[in-house]
């Protein structure tokens, strides 16, 4: 770690707060590196301005601005030193970007992604108390709870217009034909998976972060991929909805799921490599059943699959060469 962690907050340097909050943008992929975090937030802005879809400028600043504000009550609420780590700012960023991914621009939109954004702080320790005797932590669940929260109260706000949810709608059968793929699309949809943590759709901003990734640990731009190609392979084998597959909607949750379990908790060993590659798959059918079991209330998984999964993989408390 770069900073002295034995400083106070208010004995922090500029440069000090700046690292710790660029590793907020790596710690969403479990990353504890500056330079990883500003690639990220690199690839979002790319992302969100050149999307390969409609372009979702206000993902980027969202994303900056709710990094920025999660950091910022991490510092007012919190008296240890995570913030040196990113810690307060992984769910704070994602709070910024599924705001503006799924509800119109609005200044009381905005409010109310910044108090979410703060609140993600409290509901980390919180969430993180409860699962604290289980050996686990809550991942990104602050994150979903907070949007999920959100984005159903905007049902009911008029100044949160839904513009970008779902129609509310049960599931219905949608078995059709096998579709074809050009080796050229199979590229896109494997890079978007790894995209999509960050609900940005460009497979350049993918790329970007296997880089960001990749300067921080080999290991976690090497499950990124491996996952995001499983996950892909495995939602075409079973015919799922094409355009989730395009989109790679069926590949950031295993993606964090082959990072989590591959290197971050566990030591790589071949046996860790098995164990994380049946998470990864199991994402997969966990993405595809919160798909329908959200439907009829019309709003997204987010990262939920991933937590669902990871949790159940980590709460066996096997031994596995755990870090």
């Amino acid at each position: 770690m770069a900073t002295n962690t034995t400083l106070s907050p208010h004995t922090r340097s500029f440069a000090d707060i700046v690292r710790g909050t660029l590793r907020g943008a790596g710690q969403v992929m479990f990353q504890d590196n500056a330079w990883t975090g500003l690639l990220i937030m690199i690839g979002i802005f790319w992302g969100s301005y050149y999307a390969d879809g409609t372009p979702a400028p206000l993902v980027a600043w969202g994303a900056l601005v709710g990094l920025v504000v999660s950091t910022a009550a991490g510092y007012i609420f919190e008296s240890k030193n995570e913030g040196d780590q990113g810690l307060w700012g992984f769910n704070g960023i994602l709070v910024g970007c599924a705001v503006f991914t799924f509800l119109g621009n609005t200044v009381w939109a905005w409010v109310a992604m910044i108090l979410g954004a703060a609140m993600t702080v409290i509901a980390r320790r919180a969430f993180n108390n409860v699962f604290a005797p289980f050996n686990t932590t809550s991942y990104t669940f602050p994150f979903i709870a907070v949007s999920w929260f959100i984005l159903l109260s905007a049902r009911l706000m008029g100044q949160l217009p839904p513009v970008g949810e779902s129609i509310a709608a049960l599931p219905t059968d949608i078995t059709g034909p096998d579709m074809t793929y050009t080796f050229v699309d199979l590229i896109k949809y494997w890079l978007r998976g790894i995209s999509q943590v960050f609900l940005v759709d460009s497979w350049i901003t993918g790329i970007i972060f296997i880089v960001a990734l990749a300067i921080s640990s080999r290991w976690a731009a090497a499950w990124a991929m491996i996952a995001s190609a499983v996950s892909l392979f495995i939602a075409i084998a079973f015919n799922a909805d094409h355009a989730d597959i395009a989109a790679g909607l069926f590949g950031f949750s295993p993606v964090l799921t082959g990072i989590a379990l591959g290197c971050t908790f566990y030591k790589p060993s071949v046996k860790v490599f098995f164990y994380s590659l049946a998470g990864v798959v199991f994402t997969v059918f966990v993405q595809a059943g919160m798909d329908a079991f959200l439907s009829p209330v019309g709003i997204a998984t987010l990262t939920a699959p991933f937590c669902v999964a990871t949790w159940i993989f980590m709460l066996p408390m096997y031994k596995l060469n755990k870090k």
